[in-house]
């Protein structure tokens, strides 16, 4: 009985031992791998974390199998047709990561998640001088925009829908999207010439070309007071963000 007691004893000391082992390392892991990302695009990423999932990580990261990598990143700076522009937040969950030989990185069968495009990082991209807020509904933005008519300056704002369409010359459901702004009603609809001066400022497409973990593609997206929040899908995901 005394020796089954003393197994016993010795065998929680070595599971705990383990397990604060695998603590340790999942830990230093999850440091290295957003370090490693944000190297990976320097002066581009605010700030990376990571958290790997599942018990024990250490028989993970021997057979550089990971079951699910969950990423969030700050203030990532992207490009949208040509121009700079902003997201506030990219939060992506990764599953089933295969990570390379160096375990500097790896790549996910599959990805969802989804970016926050403040309002205010919006109207910098929207490159119209326009003003963009909340438009009081899901999926709404109101747009402020002057305009010259008979060499007067007037300012307007409209509430404009946003939504994600199939970007110019998509084929075979390839998944490439944009964001697009339109104005559900303009001052002076129907007047010649008026419709289309005002919707010059107020209506326009924007394609995310660079800032989202390669693989990764708009889906979808809904609006509220905090800003445009862009759904995120794909396969074959890079997790270093590369």
């Amino acid at each position: 009985m005394r020796a089954l007691r003393v197994v016993v004893i010795i065998g929680v000391i070595l599971g705990a031992l383990f397990a604060g082992a695998d603590r340790w390392a999942v830990g230093y892991a999850e440091n290295r791998l957003a370090e490693r990302i944000q190297q990976a695009r320097p002066g581009q990423v605010g700030g990376a974390e990571v958290e790997i999932h599942g018990f024990p990580f250490l028989t993970q990261a021997l057979s550089h199998d990971l079951d699910q990598v969950d990423l969030r990143l700050k203030d990532v700076e992207a490009t949208a047709d040509g121009r700079k522009t902003r997201l506030s937040q990219v939060d992506a969950s990764f599953r089933g990561v295969k990570l390379n030989g160096s375990y500097s990185g790896g790549t996910a069968e599959r990805a969802e998640g989804t970016a926050l495009l403040t309002y205010a990082d919006l109207t910098e991209a929207s490159q119209n001088g326009v003003t963009l807020t909340y438009g009081g509904a899901p999926g709404k933005v109101k747009v402020t925009a002057t305009v010259d008519v008979l060499g007067k300056k007037v300012t307007r704002s409209v509430v404009s829908t946003v939504t994600l369409v199939d970007a110019p010359g998509a084929k075979g459901g390839n998944g490439e999207k944009v964001v697009r702004v339109r104005a559900d009603q303009v001052p002076g609809e129907g007047i010649p010439g008026i419709e289309g001066m005002i919707r010059k400022k107020t209506d326009f497409d924007r394609r995310l070309d660079e800032g989202l973990p390669s693989g990764l593609q708009l889906s979808a997206l809904t609006s509220d007071e905090s800003g445009v929040h862009l759904t995120l899908a794909g396969k074959d995901v890079s997790l270093a963000g590369s």
